[in-house]
């Protein structure tokens, strides 16, 4: 058992991160538990961006010239860096299958194509300028909301994958399901409820807020996966995973600020 959970956590690190963590082998034993170890990739994440905030707090108390811009850009970098953007790859691949309005099979199809279309790089480019807006307005209460915010999109796109409907059965969603342990819905249990008061606590509306956006989110994922794909695919937990993190972040920065 030790040995599974060793080897699942380096895989989650090693698939769903840039940090370098040597992944065993691609195995149904090794990858048993990888869904548990997944809000962990967002959990460094959140200490990193973190820890960029406090670096910003302290550089303008100690008078450094760094302009606003400087640690915003950082801030939306800082996600991107650490994943090596593999969430924004199935962010930008559903964009162009959402809009392309092809039959199911078609839509498929696209998910699968390596070529970036034009409404992906739309789609990145607003994504990418609607973070930096609003974390030129972030506050230390909001970023707690955002640092946890991480954990709990990584916990709800993990559900999904071995608890919503597959697309494809010899997807990589579909893999990681099967060879899910028994373990794994009872622990992304734990990581929500401690998620959710941490949130609550720390975040107080602001936090509230956002869970309710991420529940929104989360509940318009199935819908339009479903309906649209015939299920999730690892794409579309990436699209999900991505769009919640946004969502966090603008009703946590927006709800701060009108409270203020």
């Amino acid at each position: 058992m030790g040995k599974k959970l060793v080897n699942s956590l380096k895989n989650a690190f090693a698939m769903y991160s840039r940090l370098p963590v040597p992944g065993p082998e691609w195995t149904e034993e090794n990858i048993s538990y990888t869904m548990c170890f997944f809000p962990w990739v967002g959990a460094v994440i959140g200490i990193v961006t973190w820890a960029v905030f406090l670096l910003k707090g302290w550089s303008k108390a100690q008078g450094f010239a760094f302009g606003g811009l400087f640690f915003t850009i950082l801030f939306v970098l800082i996600p991107l860096f650490i994943t090596g953007g593999i969430h924004m790859d199935g962010f930008m691949d559903t964009t162009d299958a959402l809009s392309s309005y092809q039959s199911k099979d078609q839509r498929l199809a696209i998910l699968k194509d390596p070529h970036i279309g034009a409404f992906a790089a739309i789609a990145l480019g607003m994504y990418l300028l609607a973070d930096a807006a609003l974390y030129s307005a972030v506050t230390s209460r909001s970023m707690v909301v955002i640092c946890l915010g991480f954990c709990l999109s990584r916990t709800l796109s993990a559900w999904s994958v071995i608890a919503f409907p597959k697309a494809r059965q010899d997807g990589f969603a579909a893999e990681l399901a099967k060879a899910s342990g028994r373990g794994t819905r009872p622990v992304l249990v734990v990581y929500l409820v401690l998620l959710t008061l941490a949130m609550l606590m720390a975040g107080g509306i602001p936090g509230l807020v956002s869970l309710l956006a991420a529940g929104f989110w989360f509940l318009y994922y199935r819908w339009m996966s479903v309906r649209r794909f015939g299920g999730i695919t690892g794409d579309l937990a990436g699209y999900f995973l991505q769009g919640c993190e946004l969502f966090i972040c603008a009703a946590a920065v927006i709800t701060d600020v009108l409270i203020r």
